[in-house]
């Protein structure tokens, strides 16, 4: 077994590995960037070296610098955790010519399946069912037009590099196939520096279901059962379970088995992931093999009680696997709920700003919370947004799926926008309750999960007015305290002079579905302050709430302003059209780019662009003016 290791990654994976190396006696190495300088990875770490700025493309994507810092520490071995240079073939072949080992494949099994579209080709020589699908080396428009529609649509866009649901798009419709392929390869392009693309027959109504396979370098391969990953927005997973709802073992046993095979045709060693599309007739369909941990090991960890991560380090020394597969098996039911700052509410934009208040449930054998940040912390643009997973088990989906919701509701965290009640939304809704889920869950109960009802107003007003009215007392007695006359009359809050300002709540993000019980609530809220207004925290849910203006008609009408603004902190990616240019409305004008998601700004009506204030390459700050716009309507 190593000695040390170093882990070439940040945030909540970077300490889970960090936990697991120290269960095993094995010192730790983190590395961090400025904007990490602080993070809970670096002081958990036994050691820490600095590896450059905040953006990842001068820090933790420079593979010299991690070699540099592997070297200079001693460290024997590198875990590229995931993203960043876990999947990265030439970041292997850097570790290899160091004499350091790579906690990952070989370097051929990487590059075998670094491709979409090779790996198509590896797996239908394996004998792997595929979906039908292009995955040629011309990659002119035209071409690719004419494969998708003789497939007959929908079809779906895919990066041969990409990952994450990057450079993915999904096309109804023939007269929409040019603006997607040219977004899916712009997006290629700024992810993986890579735009070659693959379209495949877009199942419709699929599920997402997904083998975690482990292979050691003395010939033994395991599955360790499945995880369902159907939930998602924008091709990424919001919630995942396992095993996966309604699989049989006649199933499991097959798609495990094919897994197998997709491993071995590749001489594939340590943890990997064989994702595969499932239809509601039970056949299923190669997708891709992620040649890495996933994000969501940890729900196959609670079924089947081992550590996949002391698995992957003893792999990697040369232990052959812990467990054979007729030792395995599986013990009750998980979930996984992927906490992200961002706002549902606005197609899932990326929030930043101060973690407040970070008040996760507390952990138990039922409940496990993976997080990189502490109460505090900045959730910059540089990095992906997510704060922390929260995994719940129990003995079967039903009891699991009450540990979800509860954890959910006691989930805190305040000074931005999260996508914490959106979870409980979606989790509490009756198809996901029942186990009848796809890829298109999101869209399709849309209107269940964002809804609003009067009851949950009714619950959560006259909290959010004792709220104000106690922020008020707080503001006024902290001016008092700093007074020079701390007793004056002006300085009471109590109500006792010239009438108040009508007091008006906007309810603007109802979270989750509520009932009042008890007055008692009144005591038991927490507030915290936003840019916003603030977030309501109760016992029985939370809410966003605003306290608005009286409308007395003085507003001034600024309607004539065309300009535009920045949606969320993030980079300008490019400059959609020249200035002077006519547009219409719908047409895209810019296209911003923060923590790995892409969002276009659109001209609001027909019109013409008079100025850009930003340029390509350029960071711009949420709500700065974008771009001057003359509207060409009456």
């Amino acid at each position: 077994m190593f000695n040390k290791i170093l882990i070439a990654n940040r945030g909540e994976i970077a300490c889970r590995i960090i936990k697991t190396a120290r269960s095993m006696g094995v010192v730790s190495v983190a590395v961090y960037s400025d904007a990490d300088r602080h993070a809970l990875h670096v002081q958990m770490a036994d050691e820490s070296v600095y590896i450059g700025p905040s953006p990842s493309t001068e820090s933790y994507l420079v593979a010299d610098r991690i070699i540099q810092a592997a070297l200079e520490t001693g460290a024997e071995a590198i875990h590229p955790g995931y993203g960043f240079l876990s999947e990265n073939a030439e970041f292997c072949r850097l570790c290899e010519a160091n004499n350091l080992i790579f906690i990952g494949p070989p370097v051929e099994s990487i590059v075998a399946m670094g491709s979409k579209s090779a790996a198509k080709t590896i797996m239908a020589d394996a004998g792997v069912p595929l979906v039908p699908g292009y995955h040629g080396e011309d990659q002119s428009a035209e071409v690719i037009r004419q494969a998708a529609n003789q497939m007959g649509y929908p079809v779906l866009l895919k990066a041969a590099a990409g990952g994450g649901g990057k450079g993915m798009r999904a096309v109804y419709a023939e007269e929409e196939f040019d603006q997607a392929l040219e977004a899916a390869k712009r997006e290629a392009r700024n992810s993986f520096n890579d735009d070659i693309m693959l379209v495949e027959k877009y199942l419709l109504k699929p599920r997402h279901v997904e083998i975690q396979v482990f292979c050691d370098s003395h010939g033994n391969a395991v599955y360790l059962f499945e995880r369902d990953c159907s939930v998602q927005r924008r091709h990424q997973k919001v919630i995942e379970e396992a095993p996966a709802p309604g699989m049989s073992e006649a199933l499991r046993q097959q798609m495990g088995e094919a897994a197998i095979k997709a491993a071995l045709a590749i001489n594939y060693q340590g943890a990997g992931t064989v994702e595969f599309l499932l239809d509601s007739q039970g056949e299923f369909f190669f997708m891709e093999m992620n040649t890495r941990l996933q994000v969501e090991h940890p729900v196959t960890e609670m079924i089947s009680g081992q550590d996949l991560v002391e698995w992957q380090l003893r792999v990697a020394s040369g232990e052959p696997l812990p467990c054979s597969q007729d030792q395995l098996q599986i013990k009750g039911h998980a979930f996984e709920a992927r906490i992200y700052a961002e706002d549902p509410e606005h197609d899932f934009l990326p929030a930043t700003g101060s973690l407040k208040i970070l008040q996760p449930p507390a952990e138990s054998a039922h409940v496990r919370v993976d997080t990189g940040v502490v109460e505090g912390d900045e959730v910059s643009i540089y990095y992906d947004p997510m704060i922390a997973k929260l995994m719940v088990w129990d003995t079967d989906r039903e009891r699991a799926l009450q540990r979800l919701t509860g954890a959910l509701s006691e989930y805190r965290i305040g000074g931005l926008t999260t996508n914490i009640g959106f979870l409980y939304n979606l989790a509490t809704s009756a198809a996901f309750q029942n186990g009848d889920v796809d890829t298109g869950y999101i869209e399709e109960h849309e209107a269940e999960i964002f809804r609003r009802r009067d009851s949950d107003i009714d619950y959560a007003a006259p909290l959010a007015a004792a709220a104000i009215i106690e922020l008020r007392e707080q503001q006024a007695q902290a001016v008092a305290h700093n007074s020079t006359e701390p007793n004056s009359p002006w300085h009471l809050s109590n109500s006792w002079g010239l009438p108040q300002p009508q007091l008006q709540i906007q309810i603007q993000q109802n979270e989750v579905n509520v009932a009042a019980e008890s007055h008692s609530d009144l005591s038991h809220s927490k507030i915290a302050t936003t840019a916003k207004g603030f977030d309501l925290f109760t016992p029985q849910g939370f809410f966003r709430c605003a306290e608005v203006t009286p409308d007395l008609g003085l507003a001034l009408d600024d309607s004539s302003d065309g300009s535009l603004h920045a949606p969320m902190n993030g980079t300008l990616v490019s400059l959609q059209v020249e200035v002077g240019a006519q547009v219409s409305k719908g047409d895209s004008l810019l296209v911003m780019e923060a923590m790995k998601m892409e969002h276009c700004i659109e001209a609001p009506s027909d019109g013409t662009v008079t100025e850009f204030y930003f340029q390509a390459g350029d960071l711009v700050t949420g709500g700065a003016e974008l771009l001057a716009f003359e509207s060409s309507a009456e």
